[in-house]
């Protein structure tokens, strides 16, 4: 084994599900050892960096990122989502095919979003291919090529490019899957439900977040859940639903993990921390889907995160230009549904976490190593020998304010602007390397394309 040439010592290391002093060893990126810091050995060490009491969590993992380059680039881009990550603690992610022109739904568009990337990453990135009706015949090539897994939406994309897969043509698309060893990632709402939902609010208060709300119903999420775990029974194929909102699939997603069905699942910041019925009328910005929904709700996700039915908290980060979110008429079925916040994930979820008696051993399973179970980086989101050396030095009792303009993705529109938080990620190290020192960003984009 290559000798070590630099360390990370604290009082406060995150090693397993146990926090306890100690010093990680670094070389060629990868942690060699975590000792405890009165151990020999750190004579050979050129770089040692004494974080005092901070916590040292592993770097997490956001495997549902959509940048959006090429082609829209001014929604967002590869450097100022990756920066965005960096701040909060996020040394890997994952882009999601769509919102990018063209999307990633052939080998070629994989090829132009890939060199779109190329030296402006300042996290390490992969990438999911798309499974859209008529590229069939990519799916193979995209595989081999180095995506992920591929995601389908069951109802409307949101982009016209990007189309929709019906509950009812499932079972072809997962044998596809099955046979290629991979996974499928389901935007998980029935299309007919939805369709029903929305000509029943015409008419209504179109300020109001209710409207939109009652427009994506929790049963649509519900029979299309029910329907891939139908699917996913008749073919083997590896599921995972991203973004759960509704509460209520909790039954359903917890008798297919009895039944040792391969479905996992993950939720979001702004599902567990904000309230339907705290969002103002014409407040876009909360705008996302599925919708935020009620605080009961929110207690019944966190219920379904402690017993191990949701796997994974990620950001589902999907900004966009100010004025999409239409603020001068506050259209909550017009804007853009999408929210901003892979800078804040860390302190959101810890703040509320927290307050319901979670640890942080618990943030990191779901924020590091659930995603990077989910986006096959099988050497990420822990501290151990043989995992790559990103770390992050957090300090977990430090308050302050959110403040969207100081930000680092390319729009301050968030609706977490001005909420309280607790939790602060100081430093990060990327490949053993620092990433951000007290805060800031160092060096240029040293990110790798995986």
């Amino acid at each position: 084994m290559t000798r070590p040439d630099r360390a990370v010592t604290s009082t406060r290391v995150m090693v397993g599900d146990a926090i306890r002093p100690a010093r990680v060893e670094v070389a060629d990126g990868h942690v060699t050892a975590v000792v405890d810091p009165g151990v020999r050995g750190s004579a050979g060490i050129d770089v040692l960096h004494d974080v005092g009491d901070l916590v040292v969590l592993p770097g997490l993992v956001d495997s549902h990122v959509h940048v959006n380059e090429p082609g829209r680039t001014h929604w967002e881009g590869f450097a100022t989502a990756t920066r965005a990550a960096a701040l909060g603690g996020v040394t890997a992610i994952v882009d999601m095919p769509l919102n990018c022109l063209p999307p990633t739904t052939d080998v070629a568009a994989l090829v132009t979003k890939r060199a779109a990337a190329a030296g402006q990453v300042v996290v390490d990135t992969a990438f999911w291919g798309g499974a859209v009706p008529g590229n069939d015949d990519e799916l193979a090539r995209l595989h081999q090529a180095g995506v992920r897994g591929f995601k389908a939406f069951l109802c409307d994309s949101g982009v016209p490019e990007y189309g929709c897969v019906h509950p009812r043509d499932l079972v072809p698309l997962l044998e596809r899957i099955a046979a290629l060893d991979t996974t499928l990632l389901v935007h998980a709402e029935d299309p007919d439900i939805c369709d029903a939902a929305a000509t029943a609010v015409a008419g209504r208060d179109v300020r109001a977040h209710a409207s939109w709300l009652a427009s994506r119903p929790p049963g649509a999420e519900v029979a299309a859940i029910g329907a891939l775990v139908e699917g996913v029974r008749r073919t083997g194929a590896r599921v995972h639903v991203l973004h759960l909102s509704a509460a209520a699939a909790g039954p359903v997603l917890a008798d297919a993990r009895s039944e040792g069905l391969p479905i996992t699942v993950e939720t979001c910041p702004h599902y567990l921390t904000l309230h339907a019925e705290d969002i103002p009328d014409g407040a876009t910005e909360f705008k996302c889907a599925p919708p935020i929904r009620e605080r009961a709700n929110a207690d019944a996700l966190w219920d379904l995160l402690g017993d191990g039915v949701i796997d994974a908290i990620v950001s589902d980060h999907s900004p966009c230009p100010p004025a999409d979110k239409v603020p001068e008429r506050g259209d909550f079925l017009a804007a853009w549904g999408g929210i901003a916040s892979l800078q804040l994930g860390l302190p959101l979820v810890w703040t509320s976490a927290r307050a319901r008696g979670h640890d942080l051993s618990d943030v990191v399973a779901w924020m590091a190593a659930g995603p990077a179970a989910i986006g096959s980086l099988e050497d990420r989101g822990r501290i151990e020998p043989g995992a790559v050396a990103d770390l992050v030095a957090f300090d977990p009792d430090a308050t302050w304010e959110v403040d969207g303009s100081q930000l680092a993705h390319r729009h301050p529109v968030t609706p977490h602007h001005g909420r309280t938080v607790t939790g602060r990620v100081v430093h990060v190290w990327a490949h053993g390397r620092p990433l951000v020192a007290d805060g800031r960003l160092v060096g240029p984009p040293r990110g790798r394309l995986c």
